[in-house]
């Protein structure tokens, strides 16, 4: 009698065990959430009114926001290439093998030699998350710029897209696509965009599907609708913001974007079942690299000669420098995430984010297989979504072993601390982000230990990933370093 009733209590426990696991499961949709993924080019961690910006104009933005949930510690890589590797591949960039753009940066007299990719393009092994939306039934969309390969077999229509048009060059007015895209007479590339996305949604109403929508905005050379820039021009500017009226009227086109996707999803009925994620490549660009006008096309005389604004986009304020670089202004972005009935409206979260993140987030979503043979070094941030939990201790690493703004660095922030290592010298940098959000003093004499294990941390990752690292150059030539090159693989 004695045995007979342990079983019964132990069957009773594991019931309990397994209701355990199993009841958060029933508490999500029955039906798997369609995906709309919105990617942002340049756009700058606090350029948008959401984010305290007291300039720009976002309506829709601020909307998506209101009804979803806004992330402060989203991070990207600092450059575009890179970042778009990392979503594709569920990787971070080092791992990849793609670190810097398509086909990168380069200073033949410099220092050091930087390192080159390792494949101009995606590589081939690489299982996309376009391939596993694919797989898992989904109808999967990509429309815009993709800059991680430009022939017939790297493309995205060949990397797991069953529609795709990849943009091609031309500018904002006069865009070209891969496969060839018939534009409308003086359609804008944002305008383009959208329309190939809301005839995506309308086609694919009834199925499960994946839909990646990547502006070239705001993007240099900077260009918009001059009604559109007449509008900032006349408006008062803040003492602490650029005000650039090109770039802000570069922000609005990809915000009424943003607002004709979400009405199509309403009018379709869709809006409660798709997940809508709004997010950039990288920080915003305070100058160029090569401190040529940013103006272009016909907007290329909309400051005169001599003016600051031809040269200044954005400022990323309080966060230091901005894109080419892996300080905050550089890898810091914006992340707005929507899902009705999920996601509780108008939050926020301070999880720490990163561009290796989605690919392990839409897995879980689909139900989908991870690649047998893929290291991802992303984790599913549906816990932060859904229930704001998340591990403030996490480690998120950067690695930019190239000349742009800044010496080759690389750099890990673990919860508030942050080190950033030069890669040409060799030496370190130690900042607290929660008390010194600008990083402008340096901590490690004071932190000897929490440097040392941060340097430890960041050199067992360089390790585990294969980073590629700049070497000692022969020809350094200090009166001709500062030149720009040609890339050897251009």
């Amino acid at each position: 009698m004695y045995i007979h009733i342990m079983n019964r209590s132990v069957v009773v426990t594991i019931m309990i065990a397994l209701w355990g696991l199993i009841a958060p499961v029933a508490e999500a949709k029955i039906d798997r959430p369609n995906v709309l993924f919105i990617l942002i080019d340049d756009l700058g961690g606090r350029d948008l009114p959401v984010y305290g910006n007291p300039f720009n104009e976002t309506p829709h933005i601020d909307r998506l926001a209101k009804d979803g949930i806004l992330f402060h510690n989203a991070y990207a890589a600092p450059v575009c290439s890179a970042t778009r590797a990392s979503i594709q591949s569920g990787q971070y960039p080092a791992r990849v093998g793609i670190f810097d753009f398509i086909p990168g940066h380069w200073r033949p007299h410099e220092e050091v030699v930087v390192p080159k990719h390792r494949t101009q393009h995606l590589p081939d092994d690489i299982t996309t998350i376009g391939n596993i939306m694919q797989n898992a039934g989904y109808k999967t969309g990509y429309f815009g710029k993709w800059h991680l390969g430009n022939s017939d077999l790297h493309m995205p229509n060949a990397r797991g897209y069953d529609e795709a048009h990849m943009y091609a060059g031309g500018g904002f007015y006069k865009p070209k696509f891969k496969p060839e895209y018939k534009t409308q007479k003086g359609e804008r590339l944002s305008d383009s965009l959208t329309r190939m996305g809301i005839d995506f949604i309308k086609a694919h109403r009834n199925d499960p599907f994946f839909l990646f929508i990547s502006h070239y905005d705001v993007h240099v050379q900077l260009d918009a609708d001059r009604a559109l820039i007449a509008k900032y021009l006349q408006k008062q500017s803040d003492p602490d913001y650029a005000c650039n009226a090109v770039y802000a009227a570069m922000i609005e086109h990809v915000d009424r974007s943003v607002g004709r996707l979400m009405a199509t999803l309403d009018q379709q009925g869709l809006g409660e079942n798709t997940l809508v994620i709004f997010y950039s490549d990288n920080g915003g660009v305070d100058n160029r690299y090569d401190n040529v006008p940013l103006l272009g096309g016909q907007s290329r005389n909309v400051y005169p000669d001599g003016h600051p604004l031809r040269y200044i986009a954005t400022t990323n304020a309080p966060l230091r420098a901005g894109k080419g670089t892996l300080y905050e202004g550089g890898i810091r972005v914006p992340l707005i995430v929507r899902w009705a009935g999920e996601i509780a409206p108008g939050s926020s979260s301070q999880a720490l984010v990163t561009s290796a993140d989605f690919y392990p987030t839409f897995l879980a979503l689909a139900e989908g297989t991870k690649p047998k043979l893929q290291t991802l070094d992303g984790v599913s941030f549906l816990p932060a979504l859904i229930h704001d939990q998340f591990d403030p201790e996490r480690e998120i690493f950067t690695h930019y072993p190239v000349y742009h703004h800044e010496q080759p660095m690389s750099a890990l922030r673990k919860g508030d601390w942050k080190i950033v290592q030069n890669l040409v010298s060799d030496t370190f940098e130690l900042y607290n982000l929660k008390y010194d959000i600008n990083e402008m003093t340096d901590l490690k004499f004071s932190y000897p230990e929490r440097t040392h294990a941060l340097k430890r941390a960041l050199s067992q990752w360089q390790t585990d990933t294969r980073a590629q690292m700049p070497v000692s150059n022969p020809d350094f030539d200090p009166n001709k370093r500062y030149d720009w090159g040609k890339h050897p693989d251009r």
